[in-house]
């Protein structure tokens, strides 16, 4: 296992722990690292000194438990709220909301994913739809 200290497009700092450095380059390139701030998937490698140990009670390294950022504890309330009253919709976001809009389906509120030109689409045509700075579980760190 290895730990890298990671920054995102944005200028977010933070550590995640990974099989190994090609494991590391193989998910960066698949865009499944996030930042754990904003989500943006623009990650790459932060300067950072190596954590030797003198001996197990003298460790420099920086733990990995320190307290969440508040914009993190933000993103995570954000994230319970829409749990919370919405349904996921996965990756039909886009054809269900404009099902709604459309009075096709019956209106309720949704959360999914749409890709760019997809969301573009949406807005052209007037369907209120608003992107969110979280990404789906399974894409999470």
């Amino acid at each position: 296992m290895i730990r890298y200290s990671l920054k995102c497009a944005a200028g977010h700092t933070f550590d995640s722990w990974f099989q190994s450095a090609d494991a590391f380059d193989t998910l960066v390139s698949r865009a499944m690292v996030s930042c754990t701030v904003c989500a943006s998937s623009e990650v790459s490698k932060a300067l950072m000194a190596p954590g030797v140990a003198v001996n197990e009670s003298d460790s420099v390294a920086r733990p990995l438990s320190t307290a969440p950022h508040p914009a993190e504890q933000a993103l995570r309330a954000l994230r319970a709220e829409l749990e919370k009253n919405s349904t996921y919709v996965g990756k039909n976001f886009a054809k269900e909301a404009r099902k709604m809009h459309l009075g096709d389906a019956p209106e309720k509120p949704i959360h999914g994913e749409a890709r760019p030109e997809e969301a573009r689409a949406l807005i052209e045509d007037g369907i209120p739809v608003m992107p969110l700075p979280i990404l789906p579980k399974d894409r999470a760190n």
